[in-house]
């Protein structure tokens, strides 16, 4: 029996080493485990969270599908993540690249080890201001909230500090 796709959204941030060749090879890997329909720009953003002693973050958003679960899907992300070479670290700390699994089609999942959506979506500019550049009408389904109404709500100085830095070459990752 065939398992059905699920609509997946995901940011990705990186801060240490080469953020660009990072933050490709998260996507390059990311095909192992779904297919990829939308990536947004690349933005530039300063540190998020009590540890502001760091470079800057190269973040973006990504759309697709999975047959993976929830859960299996954050396994082979976790693994991803080590294969590129992510230690654990510091909470908000510099890294070598994060992904994070934002939505997973309209399911609401608390877990100890996922929490879908995910917790912090709504207050993050970094996240909101990409992700509403590739699905603004999509639909928070806790909230009832699109994606778009959530970034309204957030201080304008904070939207300011996403800065639109660069567009990835997608022939390598998007499917058509």
């Amino acid at each position: 029996m065939e398992k059905s796709l699920r609509s997946i959204y995901l940011s990705l941030g990186t801060n240490i080493g080469n953020r660009e060749e990072n933050l490709d090879r998260a996507l390059t890997g990311l095909l192992e485990i779904m297919s990829i329909n939308k990536v947004s720009a690349v933005y530039e953003t300063a540190p998020w969270g009590p540890v502001q002693d760091q470079p800057s973050f190269f973040n973006l958003c990504a759309s697709g599908q999975t047959q993976l679960a929830p859960i299996d899907f954050l396994d082979a992300v976790k693994e991803l993540e080590r294969n590129i070479g992510r230690l654990d670290g510091l909470r908000w700390g510099p890294r070598l690249i994060d992904i994070d699994l934002l939505f997973y089609e309209d399911v609401q999942l608390v877990s100890e080890r996922l929490i879908i959506p995910h917790k912090e979506v709504t207050g993050r500019a970094f996240v909101l201001v990409p992700l509403n550049e590739i699905a603004a009408d999509l639909q928070h389904p806790a909230l009832n909230q699109t994606i778009h109404e959530l970034m309204g709500q957030l201080p304008e100085h904070e939207l300011r500090s996403v800065v639109n830095s660069f567009t990835l070459d997608l022939t390598n990752y998007v499917s058509i």
